[in-house]
């Protein structure tokens, strides 16, 4: 019978596993939005997502309701680390019944401990300003929270069960009792004011000036993420604590991203796993022993909280006292005497368990206790209390390592890692009262996570410390939060302020349109004699030339009755050859051409060649173009107002190539519309938003002022990067545009794509980076000589940092190539000015395009437009957000309009080869 006992209470490692797995199950369901409300593992968001970085400064005041007290404490804390806070503590013992009686009376009781306690600890004669003094509530019982200060009681335990609080704010009603207290000291004290002093201790010799303060409710956290809290300190970061107590629990720093029950998606944030109802739904079952059912059955409430009350302190005793009955009843134990004390429920408590354990002195000591609990034992019966008291310790310190192991490995994976190395926090009567309980904890939860290293903190000061650093925490973020919102409140747009850049474009597209105000117009309109999309009938072998960046292509594009097919090769432009003369840029793309037909066994062949030249021209025929003005690096000397599609023939012939005509100049938003326009014919409207932005669109010939003739459409190069170069969009540029603008090559022109496009977005971030770190928000104030460093910030950091679901970690790895020492809070604020720059850029993006939908319409005398943007460019293409935030701000400033996006499939190649096309067949 004693073997079979021992048995039943030791678990099987392979057991152990299974148990591990399906812990981890339900904590994945207990995240999830879907399966919340079935998972026994509540899993419940705390909203505390950062831990203590060490400068927080103030005074705090805690109140923590334990078993049957209310403990009070003040935290002074100097910013120093939190090496050396100031604490005092006053604790106060409850009311007989109070735990049992209406919930009004305990949050009453309680705001009168914080009175007396502030009374007490408060040198009356410095009363001063009035000062909101912040207090963190430990409330150890399950909640559901909606923010840091609000929290409906989802059940009592540990004896408690007020009437009137479940399912209300805790929070709320202890706030309510504080100023009720207030309400009352005004009525009876004219000294007190209802307010408090700033605490100080009058037993201390040191001295504050004091500082009247009300008391305001900022935190509300239980037992278990106070400790988490109190066991950060010290400049060593905790993100799990564990409290093996009358209760038991654990809490961890989970991705928030996977915390679904809240809608925070950036950063961490702390998870109260309520692991205490884990196999509820069965799952412990056949671990489950006689004894342990007994202890339910006779509980306050049965079926609930399983797992808990196989290792709560509150059960342990319960659970000997049962397994000694049985073997008492099998006549394993006290034989020939009475053992009727037994029955007794609560006779034998965790205290007795401890002392029979922990006793070295052989049995002597353990007879005495079961002498005076009113047995009377042989030498067997004490050696055997003695090996059922250690196995029913024994499990309960390898349950909470099986549970640990599964937050541990949950954190591994989710965090992407293959090594995890952790502070955990520790606390509870199990864990300060049994010895072995630490390395069993370390030794199984090893054996079942061999892949995570965790490190026991041991908690002082209980959660008393932590709660103050939570309150803390919280505060330090609001501040934070704050000054975060002014540096980036310019950047965020208004509907009414998109509205008027909607406007604005519309009015100057009118203004680019027409004959008189042309050379006036920031938006040029540039007409560009293709009046035809594809038809479908080309035919042929076509070579295109796409020159529109540091890297250019030659094409040759076969266009035959199955499809189209493509060979191409790139060839890099140097930074000399860009900035160097016009002729010399010529004849490097000369060479690269003649290099291609080469390879490509073209030379015998007269090819047509539709040439992509991605820079503003006035074109004034298919086949000739003057250029405006360089963009994107580019300086050669002696272009600017030639014609380049002669430039580049000049060329041919210095080179004596005569291999190639150039039938059609386009620039990439064209080719971009006509590579489209070959799978849908609705495709009007070719929009680039990669290095630079440009859009084109099929306008009516009758609104073309500048080109002779009224029948049929145009399409018109916008050349939309210069909107607002005429100053119409000053009121949107910040500080950080304007020091962008500054540095570049171009200042003052290109205005709307230096608030757009990839070249200019990493830079801004640049720039708001380096305010922030001014202002003490990012590096805790640091400086950090590498952020001085132009384009340091490629737009490509937005697209990963952006991305959903990217772990911190991946984050950090980012910043720490760029040499920046990001915390997990820096890296949370990275990611919102990130998203914050590209969100505007695609918001401004979307209200140029509402002003050409929306012109459209009109000129179309429609009531709905139905047609299809082809679109390229790296920006749209790569970064995770911008084309659902452009796509969704454009259904909104146009709701008349039905626009869908096709990505484009080389448009600027597979395009300007498609308007050699066309133009060969209208020219045939």
């Amino acid at each position: 019978q004693m073997k079979r006992a021992l048995r039943s209470l030791s678990i099987p490692l392979e057991r152990l596993h299974i148990m591990k797995g399906h812990m981890m199950e339900d904590m994945c369901k207990g995240l999830s939005r879907q399966t919340h409300e079935q998972a026994k593992v509540r899993m419940l968001p705390t909203y505390i997502g950062s831990t203590p970085n060490g400068t927080e400064k103030g005074n705090f005041l805690v109140v923590e309701l334990c078993q049957n007290q209310v403990r009070t404490v003040l935290v002074t804390l100097y910013g120093d680390g939190n090496m050396s806070p100031q604490m005092m503590y006053k604790i106060f013992e409850m009311p007989e019944g109070i735990m049992q009686g209406e919930g009004e009376a305990l949050f009453d009781f309680i705001a009168r401990c914080v009175t007396q306690f502030l009374d007490e600890t408060v040198s009356s004669d410095t009363r001063s300003s009035e000062e909101r003094l912040p207090l963190g509530f430990v409330f150890p019982f399950s909640c559901r929270q909606t923010q840091l200060n609000k929290a409906e009681l989802l059940s009592w335990s540990k004896g408690f069960s007020c009437s009137g609080v479940v399912g209300k704010d805790v929070v709320q009603l202890l706030q309510s009792a504080i100023n009720k207290q207030e309400m009352g000291a005004n009525g009876t004290n004219g000294t007190n004011g209802g307010h408090w002093l700033s605490p100080w201790s009058r037993k201390s010799s040191q001295s504050v000036p004091g500082q009247l303060c009300h008391v305001e409710v900022v935190a509300l956290m239980n037992d278990t993420v106070g400790t988490m809290m109190t066991c950060s300190m010290e400049g060593r970061p905790c993100e799990v604590a564990i409290v093996a107590d009358k209760g038991s629990n654990c809490c961890f720093m989970a991705e928030a991203y996977l915390v679904e029950t809240t809608e925070e998606t950036s950063g961490r944030m702390c998870v109260n796993t309520e692991w205490g109802c884990f196999g509820d739904d069965g799952s412990l079952n056949d671990i489950f022993t006689p004894y342990d059912e007994c202890v339910d059955e006779e509980s306050s409430n049965p079926g609930v909280k399983r797992f808990e009350k196989m290792v709560g302190t509150l059960y342990l005793g319960e659970i000997v006292r049962h397994a000694l009955i049985a073997l008492t009843a099998e006549r394993a134990l006290f034989t020939g005497t009475d053992a009727a004390v037994l029955k007794e429920k609560g006779m034998f408590t965790m205290q007795h368990v401890l002392d029979i354990i922990n006793n070295e002195d052989g049995i002597t000591e353990v007879r005495r206790i079961l002498e005076v609990l009113g047995l009377q034992p042989s030498e067997r019966d004490c050696g055997r209390v003695q090996q059922i008291c250690r196995a029913v310790m024994g499990r309960a310190a390898t349950l909470h390592a099986t549970g640990l192991a599964a937050i541990l490995s949950y954190m591994c994976q989710t965090r992407d890692m293959e090594m995890l190395m952790v502070n955990v926090g520790v606390e509870g009567e199990l864990f300060t009262g049994y010895p072995r309980f630490e390395e069993i904890l370390l030794s199984v939860s090893r054996l079942l996570s061999p892949e995570c290293m965790p490190t026991l903190l041991p908690s002082r000061d209980g959660s008393g410390r932590g709660a103050a650093m939570v309150t803390a925490v919280a505060l330090r973020l609001e501040a934070q939060r704050r000054e975060v919102n002014e540096v980036l409140a310019p950047l965020r747009l208004t509907r009414a302020d998109l509205e008027k850049v909607q406007a604005l474009m519309r009015e100057e597209m009118e203004r680019g349109l027409c004959k008189e105000t042309n050379a006036s117009a920031s938006v040029r309109m540039l007409p560009t004699y293709v009046s035809h999309t594809p038809d479908g009938t080309e035919r042929g072998d076509f070579l295109a030339l796409d020159l529109g960046g540091t890297n250019f292509r030659v094409l040759v594009v076969h266009v035959t009755e199955e499809g189209i097919s493509m060979s191409s090769e790139i060839y890099i432009i140097p930074a000399a050859i860009m900035q160097g003369t016009g002729v010399g840029l010529f004849d490097h793309i000369m060479d690269c051409i003649i290099d291609f037909q080469i390879k490509q066994n073209l030379v015998t062949q007269m090819l047509p060649l539709g040439f992509t030249f991605s820079f503003p021209c006035q074109q004034v025929g298919l086949d000739k173009a003057l250029l405006l003005t360089w963009t994107k690096g580019f300086s050669a000397s002696g272009c600017v107002g030639q014609d380049v599609v002669q430039m580049l023939r000049d060329a041919a012939k210095r080179k004596q190539h005569l291999g190639m005509q150039v039938v059609a100049l386009v620039n990439d938003t064209v080719g971009t519309m006509m590579a489209c326009g070959y799978d849908d014919p609705k495709c009007e409207i070719g929009l680039i938003v990669g290095t630079g932005t440009n859009a084109c669109y099929m306008e009516e010939m009758r609104n073309v002022g500048t080109v002779e003739g009224d029948e049929g459409r145009m399409c018109i190069n916008m050349e939309w990067g210069a909107f607002g170069d005429n100053g119409c969009l000053d009121h949107l540029f910040t500080h950080f545009d304007k020091v962008v603008d500054e540095s570049t090559i171009n200042p003052g022109k290109q205005r709307f794509e230096k608030l757009i496009s990839g070249m200019y977005l990493g830079e801004i971030v640049r720039q708001i980076l380096i305010v922030m770190t001014e202002r003490q928000l990012l590096f805790q104030g640091r400086p950090c000589p590498k952020l001085q460093t132009k384009d340091i910030f490629k737009t490509k950091f937005l697209s990963t940092i952006e991305l959903n679901g990217l772990a911190l970690r991946q984050i950090r790895a980012i910043l720490n190539e760029l040499e920046l020492d990001a915390s997990f809070e820096d890296s949370v604020l990275m990611r919102e000015v990130c998203q914050t720059v590209s969100l505007r850029a695609a918001q401004l993006c979307a209200a140029g395009l509402a002003a050409v939908v929306e012109k459209m319409r009109e000129n179309r005398g429609l009531d709905q437009l139905s047609v299809t943007v082809g679109v390229d460019g790296t920006l749209y293409k790569l970064h995770p957000g911008f084309s659902h935030n452009l796509q969704q701000t454009l259904k909104d400033l146009a709701p008349n309009c039905d626009v869908s996006f096709l990505l484009s499939e080389d448009g600027s190649g597979k395009g300007a080869a498609l308007v050699a096309a066309v133009a060969s067949r209208a020219a045939n």
